[in-house]
């Protein structure tokens, strides 16, 4: 018999790491050594990309969804920067939609079409309070311009929505995500950090080989 799971179904405690757990079985989140877009060699990597299929999506779309209640940040609607955003805001929006809480959401294109409705941005009007949803935050440029993308459609940016905070030093001695709350003065809601994999690593009889080279890349590189 298959299992129905509802995001309200999961207790906020255990939420990252089920969601750690879900992401290892899907492959999301592979152990190694992967360059990241900073030019580090990580022990670990996270590819939300590979949440490829619809009980995968659909179970993102709740771990999301109830880490976004648990953050208490109000909103009213969802914006997913191209191009791993679009299937999130989808699949969050559908999980919201299954608990009684139908909300609207929005997404842009990497180029301005010329034809058809034409314009850089495809969804609901960019309006109210809008709630910003990518998978991870390295750089923070795709933010940025979300950022302006919304503000230029004289909507108010309210925060940002990840699964998974690396807790990476950015440009500064801050954590990519804390410049991206200090820059743009918005929150940053995570399913899932670093420490809560650490923690997962500790209690998996599987993964204890990577917890050394984890927890120095975390010495070196995190906050």
């Amino acid at each position: 018999m298959r299992i129905i799971y509802t995001f309200l179904s999961i207790p906020m405690s255990d939420l990252s790491q089920e969601f750690i757990a879900f992401s290892v079985k899907k492959q999301v989140l592979r152990f190694g050594e992967f360059k990241t877009k900073a030019g580090r060699l990580s022990p670990y990597f996270f590819n939300a990309g590979l949440f490829n299929d619809g009980e995968s999506l659909l179970r993102l779309g709740e771990f999301y969804a109830k880490s976004i209640q648990a953050s208490g940040i109000q909103f009213d609607m969802l914006f997913g920067p191209a191009y791993k955003g679009i299937p999130l805001v989808a699949a969050i929006s559908i999980a919201f939609a299954r608990e009684g809480k139908n909300y609207p959401y929005a997404y842009n294109r990497k180029e301005a079409k010329d034809h058809g409705e034409g314009g850089t941005l495809v969804g609901a009007p960019v309006q109210g309070r809008v709630l910003i949803i990518d998978d991870v935050i390295s750089a923070g440029t795709s933010i940025r311009e979300s950022v302006d993308l919304i503000v230029q459609q004289q909507a108010t940016p309210c925060g940002v929505s990840i699964a998974l905070d690396r807790q990476e030093k950015g440009l500064t001695e801050l954590s990519a995500v804390q410049e991206v709350e200090k820059n743009n003065r918005i929150p940053v809601s995570s399913i899932a950090k670093l420490s809560d994999l650490l923690k997962y690593i500790e209690n998996s009889h599987d993964l204890a080989q990577y917890l050394h080279k984890v927890d120095l890349y975390r010495q070196q590189y995190c906050v």
